[in-house]
C-alpha cells in the first residue's frame, strides 16, 4: 500500500510560523486549494490579517497563536485545533529564526535561542501531533530545513547547525513513521526573501520570493518524496560541492558569499565571558 499523502478531505493543515514569509504564503496557498488551515505564530498581530486574505478562497484559515518554545502550550494548541476543526492530516513545522553568529563576537546566546526555537520548537509540536497521527493510522509531517544544513556557511553557525540537526532528526524518525503510515519530509529551500534573510550580511545567489517558495513547497508536499529541495540551480551545485575536499569547499564559499572581502573587528578585551553574560 502506498504511503499516505494528505488531501483537504482528510483533515486540517497546521502550519507554524505562519504570520510572515514562507509560512504565511503557504497557508494562503493551501487554503486556495481547499484546505482548512490552522495558522500558528507567537505574534497575534501578525496573524490578524491572514484570515481576511482567505475569505474568498475555497478553504479557510483559522489562527491559533502560540509560542513554539512552550511545550505545554503547543500540546494544548494541537488539542484545540483537533477539537475545533478536526484531525490534523498535514503538519508543516516552519517556525524558525536566523540569528547571525560571528567568530570575532562569539557568544552562546544566539546558539541557545536558535536551538530553542528551530529544534525544540519543532519537537514541541511534532511529538503531540505524531501521537494523534499514530492513533489514527495516517498523517503527513514536513519540517523546514535549509540548504545551510549541507555544510557550514558564514554567519550561519547557529542557524545552519539547527537545520542540520532537523535534517538528521527527520531522517531518523522516517524509519518508524513510515511503518505507522506517517509520511515525513524535510524541506531544504535555498535563499528566500523573508524578514529572516534581511539579517544576512552576505550575498544570496538564486534568491526567491516567499510566494515562489510556497509554490514549490506545495508541489513537493503533494508530489515529492522525502526531500523537498529548491531551486535546483542552487541545490544541485551545492550537493555536488560536498563531494570535494574541505579546502575546495571553503575556497568556493568564501568567493560565493563574498566573505573573502570581509575583515574582522578588533579582538575583544578580556573580561566577563560570553557564557557568563548569557
Amino acid at each position: 500500500m502506498a504511503l499516505y499523502r494528505a488531501s483537504p478531505q482528510d483533515g486540517v493543515a497546521w502550519i507554524t510560523g505562519a504570520s510572515t514569509g514562507i509560512g504565511r504564503a503557504l497557508a494562503i496557498r493551501l487554503a486556495r486549494k481547499g484546505y482548512t488551515v490552522a495558522a500558528t505564530a507567537r505574534a497575534e498581530d501578525g496573524l490578524s490579517s491572514i484570515t481576511r486574505e482567505a475569505e474568498h478562497l475555497d478553504g479557510r484559515i483559522f489562527v491559533f497563536p502560540c509560542d513554539v518554545m512552550n511545550e505545554a502550550a503547543m500540546e494544548r494548541t494541537v488539542s484545540q485545533i483537533e477539537k475545533n476543526l478536526g484531525p490534523i492530516a498535514l503538519a508543516v513545522f516552519n517556525a524558525g529564526t536566523y540569528l547571525p553568529v560571528r567568530g570575532d563576537r562569539l557568544e552562546t546566546t544566539n546558539f541557545v535561542r536558535s536551538y530553542q526555537i528551530n529544534v525544540f520548537g519543532t519537537l514541541n509540536g511534532l511529538v503531540p501531533v505524531s501521537d494523534r497521527m499514530r492513533e489514527r493510522g495516517f498523517g503527513q509531517i514536513a519540517v523546514m530545513g535549509s540548504v545551510t544544513s549541507f555544510f557550514g556557511m558564514p554567519s550561519a553557525a547557529a542557524y545552519g547547525s539547527t537545520k542540520a540537526a532537523l535534517n538528521n532528526l527527520v531522517e531518523g524518525l522516517r524509519y518508524d513513521f513510515e511503518k505507522l503510515n506517517i509520511r515525513t519530509q524535510i524541506i531544504n529551500p535555498g535563499f528566500v526573501a523573508t524578514p529572516l534573510t534581511d539579517k544576512t550580511d552576505f550575498s544570496m545567489p538564486a534568491l526567491l520570493t516567499a510566494s515562489e517558495a510556497a509554490r514549490r513547497i506545495d508541489r513537493g508536499l503533494h508530489k515529492s518524496g522525502f526531500e523537498i529541495a529548491f531551486p535546483k540551480r542552487l541545490v544541485w551545485p551545492l550537493k555536488f560541492l560536498r563531494l570535494f575536499p574541505a579546502s575546495c569547499i571553503f575556497h568556493i564559499m568564501y568567493r560565493l558569499t563574498g566573505w573573502n572581502r570581509r575583515t574582522l573587528g578588533p579582538r575583544r578585551k578580556t573580561g566577563k565571558s560570553a557564557r557568563a553574560r548569557s
